[in-house]
C-alpha cells in the first residue's frame, strides 16, 4: 500500500513537472510573439506618420507644395529646407525697360501715356529742355503717373559737334527745367546719339544711360518693322530705345507690350533694371 501511494505521488509530480514545463514553454512562446507583433505595429504606424507628414509637407488641401518634398522642389542650407515660399520671387522674372526719347510730344506722348497706364507699365522718358518747358504739364503728367525722367539735353545737341562747354551748358539748362516741375533732381542722362566721355560725366555728376536694343522706330517709321526688330533681339535685362514722336512708335510699343508680357517679362523703370 505504501509504495503503490509513493508510485502514485512520484508520477503526479512527474506529470506536474511536465505540464508546468510545457506551460512555461507556452507562455515564453506566446510572449515573444506578442511583442514581435507590437513592434511590426509600431514600425508600421511610425512609417505610416512618417508617410503621412512627407505627404503634408508635399502637398496642402490646394494641391501646392508647403515643403522640400524632394531635391527637386526645395534645397536645404544649415539643417533649414528651403521650399518655394523661401526661394527669391525675382529669380526666374524677366525684366526690360522700355525708354522713349526727345519728347514730350503734345500729341503722340498722351497717347503712349494712356497705353502705359492701361497696362500698368512704368517706362522711362528722356526728355529735351525745349520740350520739357513747351509742353510742361506733360512733364507733370508723366512724374505723377510714376514713370523715370531723365535728361537729354536742352535742345538735342551732339557732344562731338557743340564741344564739352556747350553741352555741359545743355544738361545744365535742361536739369534746371526739370527741377523747377518736378521739384526734383535729375540723375540719369542719355546723350543724343550715344556720344558720352568720362570726362563729361566727372564734371556733371550725372549717369549715363545708353541702350541695348535700338528700335530705329525713327528710321522706319513702320509698326510691325519696330516689333520684329525689337522680338528679335531683345533679351532679359535689355534697356530699349524709341521715340515718342510718332504714332508708329505708340503702336509699337504697346505692341510689344502685351507680346513680351505673355512671354513673362515685366517693365521697369532703367533705375530699377540696373540698381534694384
Amino acid at each position: 500500500m505504501n509504495k503503490t501511494r509513493k508510485r502514485v505521488s512520484a508520477t503526479a509530480i512527474l506529470y506536474w513537472l511536465v505540464m508546468s514545463i510545457l506551460f512555461f514553454d507556452i507562455v515564453i512562446q506566446w510572449n515573444k510573439r506578442w511583442e514581435s507583433g507590437t513592434e511590426a505595429d509600431a514600425e508600421g504606424e511610425s512609417g505610416q506618420g512618417q508617410q503621412e507628414q512627407g505627404e503634408d509637407r508635399e502637398k496642402d488641401g490646394s494641391g501646392n507644395v508647403n515643403d522640400a518634398g524632394d531635391s527637386n522642389n526645395g534645397a536645404v542650407t544649415g539643417g533649414y529646407e528651403l521650399n518655394e515660399e523661401d526661394a527669391d520671387p525675382y529669380a526666374d522674372v524677366m525684366y526690360l525697360a522700355l525708354t522713349f526719347d526727345d519728347g514730350p510730344h503734345p500729341v503722340y506722348t498722351p497717347l503712349l501715356l494712356d497705353g502705359l497706364r492701361e497696362r500698368g507699365v512704368k517706362a522711362t522718358f528722356f526728355v529735351t529742355g525745349e520740350n520739357a518747358s513747351e509742353y510742361p504739364e506733360l512733364i507733370e503728367r508723366i512724374q505723377e503717373e510714376g514713370h523715370l525722367i531723365g535728361n537729354h539735353t536742352y535742345s538735342h545737341v551732339e557732344l562731338s559737334a557743340v564741344g564739352q562747354e556747350v553741352f555741359l551748358e545743355e544738361l545744365a539748362k535742361t536739369n534746371q527745367v526739370l527741377r523747377e516741375l518736378t521739384g526734383e533732381e535729375v540723375i540719369y542722362v542719355r546723350p543724343p546719339y550715344g556720344e558720352w566721355n568720362k570726362e563729361i560725366e566727372e564734371l556733371c555728376g550725372m549717369f549715363p544711360v545708353l541702350w541695348d536694343v535700338d528700335s530705329l522706330d525713327w528710321y522706319s517709321k513702320n509698326t510691325d518693322a519696330v516689333v520684329r526688330r525689337v522680338l528679335a533681339d531683345v533679351e532679359d535685362g535689355d534697356i530699349i530705345l524709341m521715340h515718342d514722336g510718332y504714332q508708329s512708335t505708340v503702336e509699337a510699343a504697346l505692341s510689344l507690350i502685351d507680346e513680351l508680357s505673355a512671354q513673362g517679362y515685366e517693365f521697369v523703370t532703367v533705375d530699377e533694371l540696373l540698381f534694384d
